[in-house]
């Protein structure tokens, strides 16, 4: 009868197996940009995906379609002016972007997601951060990039408005101060819409829910605050409206503009802020903006580990 033979496991031969296999792969001999080089091209990148270039068309639709928006409102002002021979604008260059700010409102809720969302959601945070940029660079770059195409937003109707009050020869030094005035507060406003947005997308990465979060914060908050403020002045508390502007992003740009730049309140009877009170909306609006970019960093710093 044959015997069964248990079956023996082959020893490997003594000494190193290893191998090395060359497939293909060259080292990169050129030069080493650096952090500041991939900041800047994501600050590039980011720009440019807030207008839709360099994407599809239909991520161009959008945005595009807003910018036309916020531009033909004040193109037809012009036409106006220079038909009528008008001494002035219909509207002063710090109230245009508070007359449009649901567009604006609009485009921070449709383009703050796309900036952070899909980074969250197809997980490429990390990626970004294995190579020599860090957490605040990322920040630093996305918070720019949608601040720049913010103040580009609200930015150039005024530019509009500006060369069409020079073209219908009205008086040059008060439309040149106003047009200064305006872009200082579309810079603040650009900046602070930008850190609300980014803050609020960057907590899911969903952007459906990051759309319908800023929308509501946006437009809750302000219809909230102009309903209690038209309360407190048939109240006849009219010393309650200023602060009571404290708890919006629009009314605090509204107010500070009102207080510093020279701009008619939008406040219910026209009562902004005094100067004491202005400085509060200062204070507020750069906490708000610095506080939005120490949140981003903390929250970065949680997601690239």
């Amino acid at each position: 009868m044959a015997v069964e033979q248990p079956m023996r496991t082959p020893v490997a031969p003594q000494g190193d197996q290893t191998r090395i296999h060359n497939i293909g792969y060259r080292n990169y001999d050129g030069p080493r940009l650096g952090r500041s080089y991939a900041t800047r091209s994501l600050y590039s990148q980011s720009l440019r995906g807030a207008y839709g270039l360099g994407r599809s068309i239909k991520s161009k639709v959008l945005p595009m379609l807003l910018f036309v928006v916020m531009c033909v409102p004040a193109a037809i002002m012009v036409a106006v002016a220079v038909a009528t021979k008008a001494k002035d604008l219909p509207v002063d260059y710090t109230r245009y972007a508070i007359i449009m700010q649901a567009v604006i409102s609009l485009y921070v809720a449709s383009q703050a997601p796309q900036s952070v969302s899909r980074d969250l959601r197809f997980k490429t945070v990390p990626l970004y951060f294995s190579r020599p940029i860090e957490t605040a660079d990322y920040v630093r770059a996305k918070f720019a990039a949608l601040a720049s195409a913010l103040f580009i937003l609200t930015g150039a109707p005024l530019i509009v408005l500006y060369v069409g009050a020079l073209l219908a020869k009205l008086d040059f030094a008060h439309q040149t101060e106003g047009f200064a005035q305006g872009l200082v507060s579309v810079t603040l406003l650009s900046l602070l819409f930008a850190g609300i947005g980014l803050v609020i997308a960057s907590v899911t990465p969903r952007r459906g829910f990051g759309i319908a979060a800023v929308i509501a914060v946006m437009t809750i908050s302000y219809g909230a605050v102009s309903t209690l403020q038209a309360i407190a002045q048939t109240q006849g508390s009219s010393t309650a409206i200023p602060w009571i502007g404290l708890f919006s992003p629009v009314t605090l740009i509204d107010g500070l503009q009102s207080a510093f730049l020279g701009a008619t309140s939008a406040f219910p009877g026209g009562i902004g802020p005094t100067k004491g009170e202005g400085v509060v909306y200062v204070l507020v609006v750069l906490g708000l903006i610095a506080a939005s970019y120490g949140l981003l960093v903390r929250r970065y710093k949680k997601v690239g580990l």
